[in-house]
């Protein structure tokens, strides 16, 4: 059966997924896997709440510890990539405003010689927005259009000289610390990557075990993206060397 319009939406039968209720032990980890908000948590328990929202890509799944979620192919609304889109903006304005509109979470935009006044470019600081930790950074933003990201260990910046004047000129930079932040920065960078147009992505780590958590969230990050995008490491000594590339 094709596509067929049912007041003002576009129904179809596809796969989406469904969920136990019986099975469902209220943990949440479905709802926050699901990057297109389908899935919110109502009196305990995990519920799709519009079928538009479903991708029917299921990263639902795999996090979901009682096999609660399964896929069926039913009647459903078509999945509305601009709704979802819309639904985050609206969600990140309420975050925005639940945290009072702290200055230090404001995106905006720099650029070299405003941030490092008259100075050579090879030494002033070639940050180009704010903020630039992972975990503060927006998920959308005017400079991440057309963007070269580099993610860099937070170490990188004092342990190499040439940070700015090598690495930074040109690139929209994401700083963070796997092991301080202990978080998985993969989801949120992925999400980054996925709803903005990144041309290519650099990565600098330390050489030092921890900073392998930066590399393989990029790495799940741009696998889970579903984008091609060419991307780099290098890796800088503690004593400030470049080791590779």
């Amino acid at each position: 059966m094709g596509p067929m319009a049912r007041k003002g939406r576009v129904v179809m039968i596809r796969r989406v997924i469904q969920i136990d209720g019986e099975k469902c032990n209220g943990c949440g980890a479905c709802a926050a896997a699901c990057h297109e908000g389908a899935i919110a948590m109502v009196e305990g328990k995990a519920k799709l709440m519009r079928d538009d929202y479903c991708d029917g890509l299921g990263d639902c799944l795999p996090v979901c510890p009682t096999g609660a979620i399964t896929f069926v192919n039913r009647e459903a609304a078509a999945y509305d990539e601009k709704a979802v889109r819309e639904s985050k903006a609206i969600q990140e304005n309420r975050q925005a405003k639940a945290q009072g509109g702290c200055p230090g979470q404001r995106a905006r935009s720099l650029c070299p010689a405003e941030a490092g006044g008259a100075e050579d470019a090879r030494t002033g600081s070639q940050l180009r927005q704010w903020p630039c930790q992972i975990k503060l950074a927006p998920v959308k933003a005017p400079y991440f259009q057309g963007a070269k990201l580099l993610i860099a260990a937070d170490c990188a910046a004092y342990a190499c000289a040439q940070m700015h004047g090598r690495f930074m000129g040109g690139k929209i930079t994401l700083i963070g610390c796997p092991k301080l932040d202990g978080v998985d920065y993969s989801e949120k960078l992925a999400q980054i990557i996925r709803d903005n147009d990144i041309q290519s992505v650099a990565v600098v780590r330390m050489e030092v075990p921890c900073c392998g958590g930066l590399v393989a969230a990029v790495k799940a990050a741009l696998q889970n993206s579903g984008k091609f995008i060419p991307w780099q490491t290098f890796t800088i000594s503690v004593d400030g060397k470049v080791l590779d590339c």
